[in-house]
C-alpha cells in the first residue's frame, strides 16, 4: 500500500527480528547513545542553583555554591556505585521498574514506572529546550522562536529514531566527545588565564540578569529553606544516571559488564565537567539571565576562551557541542523510555501496542508516545529550563530511591551487609532529596508529580485489570459440566 511505500522511503528497508542482534551498541556507541542525557545535565544543573541563590543572598550565593556542588559530587559517587550493583544483579534490565517490582510488589513497582515515565517524558522537553537555549545563546535574535524550534528538535529526533536504535547511535556518538573535547578546553584555558591573571569578572549591572539580593545569615530558616530549594534545583545535575540500568539489554554481549564500563565512564566524565562549570562560573561570577540566555555555560566559555580569533572559534564550537549534547541527551530517552514501557506492558499495565517492534525493530508506538507529550510539556512550559527542571529532578530522584531501598532489601536477605549499607545510604539520601524537592519546589512544578503519580498508578491498574479480565473470559474451561459434546463440524 502507499502508506507502506511511504514509511519505507522515509525511515528505509524493513529490518526483520533475524537482524535484531546487528543493533546492538558497543561501548563506543553505547556512550555516545545513553551517556549523553547524563553528562549534558552538568550544561544546566549548577545555573539552575544559582538561579535561586543569587536573588537570596546576592554575591555572597559563589561562596555557597562550592559546598553544595561538594555535596552533589558524593551523591553522583554513591549512586553510581548502586547503578553498578543494579546491572551486575538484573543483567536483563535493572530498571527502578524491575527493582520495586521483585523487592516491594505491584504498588511500589507501579508507582517507579510511573516515576520513570514522567523522567524521562520531561527529559525529552528539557533537554531539548536546553539545547536550543545554547543556540539563543549564539543568535539572540531568534530568541522569539524558541518554543517552534524545541518542537522541531522533538521532530528531528523522533524521525531518527524511528529509523532504527543503531542508526540513531551512529548519529548521536559525534555530539557526545566534540561536547567533552570543548568542554575540557574551555578548562585548560580557564586555568592558564587563572593562573596568567587574565580571567576576567563579570559585571553585575547588565540588563536582564536575575535579581540580586543581599547578603544574609545562613542560619535563619529563611534562609536554609531557600539552600535547600537551591540545592533542589541543582539535584538536576544528576539525572541521567539510570538510564545505562534501563537500557543493558542494547549492549553487545557480554551486556552487563560492557554497560558498568560505560556507566564509570559517564560518571567520571559528569564529575569532571560539575567540577569544571562550577568553579569557572564561581571565578567569573557568571550571573544567570532571567530570559535563559546567554546561558551560565556560554559565559564561563567566553570568558575562559577570551575575545580573539581563535577563541571565537573554539567559542561558536563549544556552543556547538552543547548544544548537540542536549540535543543527544534528549535523545536517550527515546531509547530508554522504549525499552522500559515495553516491559511494563508485557507486564499488562500498558497497552500492548507498546511491546509491538515497528518498521526498523525500534519500538515505534514508545517513540511516537514519548514524542507527543513531551512537545505537549514544551508548548506548556514555553521551553522554559527552570520551570522544567524541579519536576524533572523529582521524578529521577523518586526512581533513585525506590532503586536503592530496594536493593538494601534484597542485599538484606542475601546477607550482603556492606552491599545493604551501600544502598540505604543512596537510598536515604535520594529520601531526602525526594521530600526537599517536593516540599521546597510544590508550587514550582513539582505538584504535577506529587499528585499526578497516585492518579496514574489507578489507571495503570485500571488497565491491568482489564486484561486479567479478558484473559480470564478467554481462558478455557477444560473440565466440568461447562463442556459440550460437539458431534458435527461446519467448516
Amino acid at each position: 500500500p502507499l502508506s507502506y511505500k511511504i514509511k519505507k522511503y522515509f525511515l528505509g528497508i524493513p529490518l526483520n527480528r533475524h537482524s535484531l542482534s546487528s543493533q546492538r551498541l558497543d561501548k563506543k556507541n553505547a556512550f555516545g547513545v545513553l551517556s549523553s542525557d547524563c553528562i549534558s545535565s552538568s550544561a544546566y544543573g549548577g545555573e539552575q542553583i544559582l538561579v535561586a541563590l543569587i536573588p537570596a543572598f546576592g554575591l555572597a550565593a559563589f561562596a555557597i555554591f562550592p559546598p553544595m556542588i561538594g555535596i552533589i559530587l558524593l551523591m553522583l559517587v554513591v549512586i553510581t556505585f548502586m547503578y553498578k550493583d543494579v546491572i551486575a544483579t538484573y543483567t536483563l534490565s535493572g530498571s527502578a521498574y524491575l527493582v520495586s517490582r521483585e523487592n516491594f510488589g505491584r504498588v511500589v513497582s507501579q508507582v517507579a514506572a510511573v516515576e520513570l515515565m514522567f523522567g524521562y517524558i520531561i527529559t525529552v522537553a528539557i533537554q531539548s529546550a536546553a539545547g536550543v537555549a545554547a543556540l539563543l545563546s549564539t543568535f539572540p535574535e531568534i530568541n522569539q522562536y524558541k518554543v517552534q524550534i524545541t518542537i522541531i528538535i522533538v521532530v528531528v529526533l523522533t524521525f531518527v529514531n524511528l529509523r532504527g536504535v543503531k542508526e540513531a547511535g551512529v548519529f548521536f556518538v559525534l555530539p557526545s566527545y566534540l561536547f567533552l573535547g570543548t568542554m575540557f578546553t574551555v578548562f585548560i584555558f580557564g586555568l592558564y588565564r587563572y593562573f596568567s591573571g587574565t580571567l576576567p569578572v563579570y559585571s553585575q549591572n547588565e540588563e536582564g540578569l536575575v535579581p540580586i539580593g543581599q547578603a544574609q545569615g545562613l542560619l535563619t530558616v529563611a534562609a536554609m529553606l531557600l539552600i535547600l530549594k537551591a540545592f533542589a534545583s541543582g539535584s538536576a545535575s544528576l539525572a541521567g544516571l539510570e538510564a545505562i540500568s534501563d537500557s543493558v539489554p542494547l549492549f553487545k554481549s557480554p551486556e552487563h559488564v560492557n554497560a558498568k564500563k560505560v556507566l564509570i565512564l559517564m560518571s567520571l566524565a559528569l564529575g569532571g565537567l560539575i567540577i569544571g562549570i562550577a568553579w569557572l562560573a564561581k571565578e567569573t561570577q557568571a550571573i544567570p539571565h532571567t530570559d535563559g540566555t546567554p546561558t551560565v555555560i556560554s559565559l564561563v566559555a567566553k570568558a575562559a576562551l577570551g575575545d580573539g580569533v581563535m577563541g571565537g572559534i573554539l567559542y561558536l564550537l563549544t556552543q556547538l557541542g552543547t548544544m548537540l549534547i542536549l540535543f543527544a541527551g534528549a535523545n536517550t530517552c527515546y531509547t530508554a523510555f522504549p525499552n522500559m514501557v515495553n516491559i511494563v506492558a508485557h507486564d499488562g499495565f500498558l497497552p500492548k501496542r507498546l511491546t509491538s517492534r515497528g518498521h526498523r525493530l525500534a519500538f515505534s508506538n514508545g517513540i511516537l508516545f514519548i514524542a507527543v507529550t513531551a512537545s505537549v510539556l514544551v508548548i506548556a512550559s514555553k521551553a522554559s529550563i527552570t520551570a522544567l527542571a524541579a519536576i524533572y529532578a523529582l521524578s529521577v530522584f523518586i526512581g533513585f530511591m525506590i532503586t536503592g531501598l530496594g536493593m538494601a532489601k534484597k542485599s538484606y536477605r542475601e546477607n550482603s551487609h556492606a552491599k545493604m549499607l551501600l544502598h540505604l545510604v543512596s537510598g536515604f539520601i535520594a529520601t531526602i532529596t525526594v521530600v526537599i524537592l517536593s516540599l521546597a519546589k510544590f508550587f514550582d512544578g513539582t505538584w504535577l508529580v506529587v499528585i499526578g503519580t497516585p492518579i496514574l498508578v489507578m489507571v495503570l491498574n485500571r488497565v491491568n485489570k482489564r486484561y486479567r479480565e479478558e484473559q480470564k473470559a478467554l481462558t478455557l474451561n477444560t473440565g466440568g459440566e461447562g463442556n459440550t459434546n460437539i458431534t458435527r463440524h461446519d467448516v
